[in-house]
Order: C-alpha cells, then structure tokens, then sequence
C-alpha cells in the first residue's frame, strides 16, 4: 500500500483535500503517536484527554483540543479510541448519546486492550446512536516510526474495516480485518501473551549472562538477527535491561498490568489453562513492589537481579 511521502499541501485548516477529519479521544503516549502521524498525512486532527499535558503537548502537534469528547466528535467524521480502561470507554459511549448529528463520528475505531464482553456492550450502546465500532486493537509499542511496526488487527462489518484501513495506515505498517467484532481483542490476547512471556524470558536471560560472566551486550549482538531466536521485542527490550534504564517507557508495567488481567480473564472464559504466563505474572508483580509500575516492562529485569548478587550493583532506578 502506498504511503504518503512528506507533507500534502494543505488547506487552512491544515487538511488535505478530501482526507477525512479524525477525531482522536485518549492522548496519551500511543494517542499522540496517532496524532503526530495523522497530521504529517494531511489530516484534520481534533483530539482530547482529561491531563492537560496531553492536550498541550498534542497542540503543539497540530491537533485541535476542545474542552470534551462530543466536541470531538462533532468535528470528526472518524474516532478513533486510545483509552486506559473499561470505565473511560463507558464514559466516552456515553458522552457520544449527545451528539445528535450521527453522521459525525459515524465509525469508531476502539484500539484499547480491553476485555470483549466491554468491547461488545460498546458496540450495542453505539449501535443505537446510529454508529458503528470497530474492535481494532494495535500489536506494537510506543516508537516514533508507528508506520514501520505497528500492525492494527481490525474486527468488524468489512466496508467498516476498509474505510479505517484508508485512515489508519498513516500509523501502521498494515491493518488488515481479521474477522468479525471481537477477533481483534482475540488476536492481540494471543499477541500479548506471547509478549509477556518473551519479556520475562529475555530478562532471565540477561541474568543468566550475567551470572555466569559473559557480557549480555555479546548475547544480544549474536542472536538478535538471528532468524531462528531473534525477535523485534528482543531488540527492542534487552538493551534496556542491559543498560539497566527503563525510562521513558514503551510500556509501562502499572499498564501492563491491566493487559495481564485482560488475559487472564479472558483465559478462564475459555478454560485454558496458562502456567507460563502465570510464572511471569508473578515476576511482573514483583517488580511493581519494587516501585516500578511507571517503568518499562523490561524492569522486570531487576527482580532477577534481586535475586542474585547483581542486585547490589548498577543503576537501577528508584
């Protein structure tokens, strides 16, 4: 698919002719993300978030920040939801009743992890308002080339997914449908699982390096491109926890431990048993009784290094 190439001229709004206006609602680390790729393709961003530093630093972007959700959607002829929980969604379904004209807004694209049975009573809630949702969550992590990595796996009524797919590939590297409403979630459950159980396993790895006297940087450089055991998450996390600095984060564990629940969850519904990622869920836990939920999920390094005679040694945050 042919990506845009620079900046579009633009009208005085700053759109494109013809490019759609996007509302984003959730502007936090992802959300901006979205924004500052949105606006680079010629869109008309409209955007909001209850922190105010979110709203200032998409401003400067060239997003349009009003004082609620419905003015967003207002304005916008797409929404696209970047949210932290269940309850923001409620909220956000909610604000969208009062926005009487439905052609506003008309298809919203809800990225967050969040559990189905959450996804699917959103999706009936806006179904009555004219609307239709879109189960679209994104497999990648916070990265100022989205377009490179970023693969969202779109669920819902097709000519739906198609005219997201026009919209969001000025973020992602691909979007494709993936099946009906709910094979989304579904599908990045399954992405985040192995996720979760890849992190810890790189972590235990580099104390294992450790342990036993050879440089972890030598284990990274030899396996990395490896195309038997090399991974873009192992290229993304082991050079934090070698250097043993887990700020800024591309996943902050305290979020993290949401999506664990989301799984687990998610896991019992299904009666599939999961004792890997339960194993890890427990290092997980013990790196935020460390004080670490706002670092990255590669701190979990640190509680193996707790264990050992590493921990007495290197920076290692709070």
């Amino acid at each position: 698919m042919k990506r845009p190439s620079g900046r579009a001229p633009t009208d005085a709004a700053g759109r494109t002719h013809g490019q759609p206006v996007v509302g984003l609602v959730g502007l936090g680390i992802m959300g901006s993300i979205m924004g500052r790729a949105l606006r680079a393709a010629g869109h008309e961003v409209w955007g909001h978030d209850p922190v105010a530093a979110a709203r200032r630093r998409c401003a400067r972007l060239g997003v349009r920040v009003p004082g609620s959700n419905a003015e967003v959607a207002r304005q916008a002829e797409m929404l696209i939801l970047c949210l932290p929980s269940a309850q923001a969604l409620r909220q956000v379904v909610a604000e969208l009743a009062v926005v009487e004209d439905a052609h506003k807004a008309r298809i919203v694209v809800e990225c967050s992890t969040l559990p189905l049975e959450d996804k699917l009573q959103a999706a009936a809630a806006l179904k009555r308002q004219g609307r239709v949702l879109l189960d679209a969550p994104i497999s990648g992590t916070a990265t100022p080339t989205p377009a490179q990595t970023w693969i969202m796996y779109l669920s819902g009524p097709l000519a739906a997914c198609r005219e997201a797919a026009a919209v969001v590939r000025a973020f992602t590297l691909k979007a494709p449908r993936v099946g009906a409403l709910g094979a989304g979630i579904k599908l990045k459950i399954a992405a985040n699982h192995l996720v979760g159980i890849y992190n810890v396993a790189y972590a235990e790895m580099v104390t294992l390096c450790r342990s036993m006297g050879l440089d972890p940087q030598v284990a990274l450089t030899h396996m990395a491109g490896s195309p038997y055991i090399g991974t873009g998450l192992m290229a993304l996390r082991m050079p934090m926890m070698i250097r043993r600095e887990y700020e800024p984060a591309t996943m902050k564990i305290e979020l993290w431990q949401k999506d664990m629940q989301v799984i687990g969850e998610m896991a019992r519904q299904a009666n599939c048993p999961l004792p890997l990622l339960n194993a890890c869920a427990a290092l997980y836990t013990g790196a935020m009784s460390q004080g670490r939920g706002r670092q990255d999920t590669a701190a979990v390094a640190e509680v193996f290094a707790s264990m050992t005679a590493q921990g007495a040694g290197g920076p290692q945050g709070p």
